[in-house]
């Protein structure tokens, strides 16, 4: 198989994709975004079989940020492109765009990835899985820098989630997935139906286990400018598993 600068996949949003309003969730956004970076990553020869079977490694996804013009609707045929940049020391850079079936941009997205050592849990420097890419595409899905996030004020504790079955992926933790439907569950179906995100922002910081408890913490002290914070941290070592901030819109908006 030729090897692809850029890899394309259409979706079409199922019933099992969207929420009580007929749209696409954010979970299940990520799980395309998740799908299709694998595909590529194979077309590419460096798919998740590959590395963890050649290598001894396995993909974790460390940064994203996602801004969302418009969410696709349940039976919405979808069209979803990927990149990847070359590669730094650690970091393994990939973009998505979203169109729909008029071709209009609807989602943007940038993520950094790394691999760590599927016995060890270590980073693992880029070299170790070397692919010579095509050409690049040298555009990005958006212009930002993915960085560190903080919080605003204090932020106060939501509820706790010990990670079962049903949470776990092949790489035998919290998938990434997973952790965006945590954040959603901070709020009330209530708070969901007069609002929406337009954008988020990710940082995976320590890999969560199944048993481990997940403590969620929320901070909307900068909800007069559309922004919320939301951390999890790990009951068992009091360690931050994961960062994220949203931008806020009310529904009718998107």
């Amino acid at each position: 198989m030729e090897p692809l600068a850029v890899y394309k996949k259409n979706f079409t949003v199922g019933m099992r994709d969207v929420d009580f309003a007929g749209r696409l969730k954010l979970s299940a956004l990520f799980g395309y975004f998740q799908e299709i970076a694998n595909l590529h990553s194979a077309n590419l020869g460096i798919g998740l079989d590959t590395i963890m079977n050649k290598f001894g490694v396995t993909w974790a996804l460390v940064r994203i940020r996602v801004e969302i013009t418009r969410y696709p609707v349940m039976n919405e045929e979808i069209l979803l492109e990927t990149w990847p940049q070359q590669p730094k020391s650690l970091e393994f850079t990939r973009d998505f765009l979203v169109r729909d079936r008029d071709g209009n941009v609807i989602v943007r997205a940038v993520s950094i990835w790394a691999i760590i050592d599927i016995h060890t849990r270590k980073l693992k420097r880029s070299r170790l899985i070397a692919v010579n890419y095509p050409p690049l595409r040298e555009e990005r899905a958006l212009d930002c820098r993915l960085g560190k996030l903080k919080h605003f004020g204090q932020p106060e504790m939501v509820y706790k989630r010990t990670i079962a079955y049903s949470d776990v992926d092949v790489n035998e933790h919290l998938n990434n997935t997973k952790y965006v439907d945590f954040i959603m569950d901070c709020f009330s179906l209530e708070s969901h139906k007069a609002h929406m995100v337009k954008a988020i922002e990710f940082n995976y910081i320590h890999e969560a286990l199944p048993g481990d408890t997940i403590i969620l913490y929320k901070d909307v002290t900068a909800l007069a400018d559309g922004l919320v914070y939301i951390e999890g941290v790990n009951e068992r070592d009091q360690r931050v598993a994961f960062q994220s901030l949203m931008e806020i819109t009310h529904r009718s908006v998107l």
